[in-house]
């Protein structure tokens, strides 16, 4: 008998499945048993936003429970920028009871879409481009843009503002986590990282050096092939959130690709996403919770 005979019940006609499918499988629906039900799924009100800063008008994307008041996530998302697969994870997140708030970091120089559809990195002229938004961003535009969607948040009838806040970043989006952690740290209690460049750099305004003025507890989930290029930052990082004792889950994703997490990213992992996803619903619910 093959050794995986045993497991066929699950390959469906006319294939095999191997033991480490198996295990993935089985881990999976251990994990999606775990998380907490949508208790307001299909009970969610979405709309396009504008938000007045000290630079000009944001747009971005507003989604909560349709009754009463819940605490805030705010969502960067990645270099990409906020698109149809971003609001789509902020109406998840809604429909888990959370008022969650996704922006356009970029609406200084462009109005979303700030991307073509399908694009490609390694299109030289969509990575200039892309890159030029990217680069845009300053410490300084961090600070107006932190206090000026917080401040949206805090004024919305759906958010309950005795509630500490979440924010959540992808890729790009990791960096600005920190910097709104730090920059509005009486009002951050949660903050989650999701395959990040740049938290750890010899650069006097890296980041990591921001620790000590967060008070948010964290989640930072890097990719494989990101750690296997700069294996000493998780150590950095760890020992830094050590030293201002706050915590921290600090996790490589197995067999994980830079970008892994939303689901219109050709390196999507389901099921680490949904891993990550899990840990994050879970830090919102310890952090946020009062």
């Amino acid at each position: 008998m093959c050794e995986h005979d045993d497991f066929n019940e699950f390959a469906g006609p006319g294939r095999q499945i191997t033991r480490r499918e198996f295990g993935r499988m089985t881990l999976t629906a251990g994990l999606l048993a775990s998380l907490p039900k949508a208790a307001f799924a299909g009970h969610t009100k979405g709309r396009e936003v504008e938000i007045k800063t000290a630079d000009g008008t944001a747009d971005a994307y507003f989604v909560h429970p349709n009754k009463g008041k819940h605490p805030a996530v705010l969502i960067w998302p990645d270099i990409f920028g906020l698109r149809p697969a971003f609001k789509d994870m902020a109406t998840r997140l809604a429909e888990a009871g959370y008022a969650v708030l996704v922006v356009n970091p970029f609406y200084r120089k462009q109005r979303a879409p700030t991307a073509p559809a399908n694009p490609s990195f390694d299109d030289p002229a969509v990575r200039e481009s892309l890159m030029a938004l990217k680069n845009s961003l300053t410490e300084a535009t961090l600070q107006v843009d932190a206090s000026a969607f917080v401040g949206f948040l805090d004024a919305q009838k759906a958010v309950d503002g005795e509630r500490k806040i979440g924010t959540a970043g992808y890729c790009m989006g990791g960096p600005l986590v920190f910097r709104t952690a730090a920059y509005q740290a009486g009002r951050i209690g949660a903050a989650a990282s999701f395959h990040a460049g740049g938290l750890v750099t010899d650069k006097p305004d890296s980041p990591h050096r921001l620790i000590p003025y967060m008070k948010a507890q964290h989640l930072i989930a890097i990719a494989e092939n990101d750690d296997a290029k700069e294996p000493q930052a998780k150590e950095t990082l760890r020992a830094a959130f050590a030293t201002a004792k706050l915590p921290a889950e600090i996790e490589v994703y197995a067999g994980t690709k830079h970008g892994w997490c939303p689901t219109d990213s050709k390196v999507y992992d389901h099921d680490q996403a949904e891993k990550a996803w899990g840990r994050m619903v879970a830090l919102f619910g310890r952090a946020l919770s009062a």
